[in-house]
């Protein structure tokens, strides 16, 4: 409890209550929360709680002294015995007060310190035995030295304070014993109450001297520092106070005038704006906080517009929700068949995600992440599901963005504090009920300000974004209702409790006839407009966008491609402004001289029958391609030459190869001394690229094979799959680029893992119908089927 200084109040008669038989041996306990009494101080404490009136009262009836002890937890309402400190102090009950509005006050003298043996039960208040604490009587030098330098400190102390009463100054001067001056000095510092009953537990003079003059010397640093300051801004405090006296001034003499209605009529706009928004009542209770704060303000005060700011933001914001609207599921599909063209399983979990919120529109609805390289329609998916849904869409830029305030807003007490970008990008959709696109989620970096990455968790954990707080607002806003939907190049740099808050879905990328399809039906269309053409005046054929596919471009999205469209579009629309041509057709042959040679030459087959040389399936980020594993035989030692810029892992899978080859020497029919007499070159071409990866191991393998058994490979067949030196093909990933790039190559067979027979239905119909798939188990299917006979 805190002191009440209101002591000079008249006493009123105590209620009665009934009196208890407490053993003349105890002593009558009232705890207190935040107050410790010293031994020769008087102070006024407030009770409230009815075991502590009851206690109080008794002790006047009985003329008792009474225990005044601190609890440990301040908020603990009726604290047990454990919860209370073990050194009180016995005090005198000089006066009961009882106020006009009923609370109860006790004015106490304390006279010394006493500790708790044992608690006495079944009393209606606390009750204890206690051991008389008697103050120490020991004098020395170090005593006496540690008085004077206390006493000089105390003295300086009162003296810095502003408007110090002069009899403290003269009672601190006129002490004589060590321990009465340790205990006034602390019963007047402005320290925590703990550290005050330590202070109080300290029985040892010297130490309890020190530690007084420990906490005293802190104080005294910020009363000097605080002097200095005050004397230096006081001159500079003085004119702004009076120029405030004279803005008052005029203000009341505008009022009195009629001139002064502006505030009173912006104040009732607001007001009225306040209830119209709909906020809930911790905000609206914030909001007309804020708002009488701006009233009593004068316009020209720096503050006032930054509360100003504070009210429109809270008042512009969509606090009501919106109307439900229904989920059309056949509109849905048809919206997102015309966006987008391919992407099948994409398209069809985002059905039965909106089939999920029709059906449970309140539900927590997963985050959705699209996932996939650059153009392949991440963003445009996202501006689908808002049409389908009949939501506002708003996008937020996260690329770059390494400041955690980016997400979470400032806090108003920096000039300049907005919002973070959730609840700007909420503002900008106007409703509550949105469709938020977070883009290049990945791209998000953590710097000095803190890392936005772990604001992003509570904004799409759906167990705690409905009481979303923004610093700036300082109240929370429900983010339920948003649908949150992330876009991202790669998963690697997603740190992993932000990647498992959503459901990933991976966009591979499109194939050759995809690209086609949807030069076809949009980038063409799209160019056109773009470039003001009609489509009776500018056309290209379905060759010269293969050729354009093929040949200038090589990317998994199709940005590329239609800066590529684009390029030729304004060739012909040159053309048609200086009116030599009124339609342009644009075919292959006319490619060269408006997009200049070929950039990219598409890998063939290498046909070819010199043995040791393989045809292998690789990913890459902008589709799947073919490469070529070629090995030969030197003389040399046993040792094996790896070249073409290759990764650690693919080394590993070459040294695997050659092992699995060395284990079925006699199964091949290989002479074991040509691996002493001969170093083995493995060298795969395009050195310039780097390569890694375990899944060329089949083609390694088989090489190597070719080359020792003096048998070609087929030229017409590519492989891809990892090894196990048990010999067993492992599965790899990217199978449906990879099968789509043997299919473009001109190849008719592809060997693959047999337990990637699951990546079967993703492959597309057209390379299907142009291969024959070989499902391999093991390095023996991959020889059987890929060596041709030995001539």
């Amino acid at each position: 409890m805190s002191p009440d200084n209101d002591t000079a109040a008249p006493a009123a008669a105590a209620p009665k209550t009934e009196s208890v038989s407490i053993p003349s041996d105890a002593m009558i306990i009232i705890p207190v929360r935040n107050v410790v009494l010293f031994p020769g101080v008087i102070a006024p404490i407030t009770i409230a709680r009815a075991k502590s009136i009851a206690a109080a009262q008794q002790a006047l009836r009985e003329q008792r002294q009474v225990g005044i002890l601190l609890q440990r937890n301040p908020d603990e309402e009726d604290p047990a015995p454990d919860g209370l400190h073990r050194v009180c102090t016995v005090a005198n009950i000089v006066r009961y007060i009882t106020a006009p509005d009923e609370s109860h006050h006790v004015v106490c003298q304390g006279v010394q310190r006493a500790r708790i043996l044992d608690f006495l039960p079944g009393t209606p208040f606390l009750a204890a035995r206690v051991l008389h604490i008697p103050e120490p009587a020991a004098t020395s030098p170090e005593i006496e030295a540690r008085f004077l330098n206390l006493q000089r400190q105390a003295v300086e102390a009162v003296q810095l304070l502003p408007q110090a009463p002069p009899e403290l100054v003269t009672a601190f001067e006129a002490m004589t014993s060590p321990g009465a001056l340790a205990d006034l000095t602390a019963s007047y510092m402005d320290i925590k109450p703990q550290d005050k009953q330590e202070i109080l537990e300290t029985i040892d003079l010297s130490s309890r001297m020190d530690k007084v003059s420990s906490y005293l010397a802190e104080r005294l640093e910020v009363l000097r520092l605080t002097n200095e300051i005050g004397q230096k801004t006081r001159a500079a405090f003085d004119e702004r106070q009076r120029e405030a006296i004279l803005r008052e001034q005029m203000a009341t003499i505008q009022r009195q005038l009629g001139e002064g209605d502006g505030k009173n009529q912006e104040v009732a706009e607001l007001t009225a704006a306040i209830a119209k928004a709909k906020m809930p009542s911790e905000a609206e209770s914030q909001a007309k906080k804020e708002l009488r704060r701006y009233e009593r303000m004068p316009e020209s005060a720096a503050e006032a517009g930054m509360v100003r700011s504070y009210l429109d933001w809270l008042i512009d914001l969509p606090w009501a929700l919106p109307d439900e609207k229904t989920i059309n599921i056949s509109e849905a599909r048809r919206i997102l068949d015309e966006d987008h063209f391919g992407l099948e399983k994409i398209k069809a979990r985002i059905i039965e995600y909106l089939a999920v919120r029709k059906l449970a529109p309140h539900g927590k609805a997963p985050i959705l992440c699209f996932v996939g390289p650059p153009g392949v329609g991440k963003t445009s998916l996202g501006q689908s599901i808002a049409r389908a849904m009949d939501r506002p869409f708003v996008r937020v830029s996260l690329g770059g963005v390494h400041d955690e305030a980016e997400i979470r807003g400032h806090r108003r007490t920096y000039i300049g504090a907005l919002p973070g970008n959730i609840i700007q990008g909420i503002k900008k959709a106007g409703s509550r009920a949105c469709v938020m696109m977070l883009d290049e989620i990945d791209k998000m970096g953590r710097g000095i300000q803190g890392d936005p990455s772990a604001a992003m968790l509570e904004v799409l954990d759906p167990e705690q974004n409905a009481t979303f707080r923004d610093n700036y607002l300082a109240v929370p806003f429900d983010l339920s209702r948003v649908v949150f939907i992330a876009t991202a190049n790669m998963l690697d740099t997603i740190p992993g409790p932000l990647r498992d808050r959503m459901e990933i879905i991976s966009l591979p990328g499109y194939t050759e006839e995809e690209k086609l399809e949807i030069a076809r039906r949009y980038l063409v269309r799209r160019q056109l407009e773009a470039n003001g053409l009609k489509t009776d005046q500018a056309e290209i054929d379905d060759d010269a966008l293969r050729l354009i596919i093929k040949g200038y471009t090589r990317e998994a999205g199709v940005r590329s491609l239609e800066r590529e469209i684009g390029k030729a579009l304004r060739f012909a629309a040159v053309q048609i402004a200086e009116g030599s041509a009124s339609k342009v057709a644009l075919g292959t042959k006319d490619l060269a001289s408006v997009l200049g040679q070929p950039r990219f030459e598409g890998e063939i087959a290498l046909r070819t029958s010199i043995p040791g040389v393989a045809t292998g399936l690789a990913w890459t980020p902008v589709g799947g391609d073919i490469l070529f594993i070629e090995a030969t035989r030197v003389p040399g030692r046993g040792g094996l030459i790896l070249t073409g810029q290759l990764g650690d892992v693919m080394r590993e899978s070459a040294q695997a190869a050659l092992t699995l080859v060395k284990s079925r020497v006699s199964q091949l029919g290989i002479d074991p001394a040509l691996f002493e007499k001969s170093d083995i070159h493995v060298h795969v071409p395009a050195g310039a690229t780097p390569k890694d990866g375990p899944s060329a191991g089949v083609a390694m393998f088989t090489a190597l094979a070719s080359l020792l058994t003096d048998r070609t490979v087929r030229h017409d067949t590519a492989m891809t799959g990892e090894i196990s030196l048990r010999g067993l093909v492992l599965p790899v990933g990217g199978i449906k680029e990879k099968v789509v790039a043997a299919a473009a190559a001109g190849l008719t067979r592809v060997m693959l893992p047999a337990r990637n027979r699951r990546d079967y239905d993703d492959i597309p119909q057209g390379a299907r119908e142009r291969l024959e798939f070989i499902w391999l188990e093991n390095v023996d299917d991959a020889i059987s089927q890929a060596l041709a006979a030995k001539s």
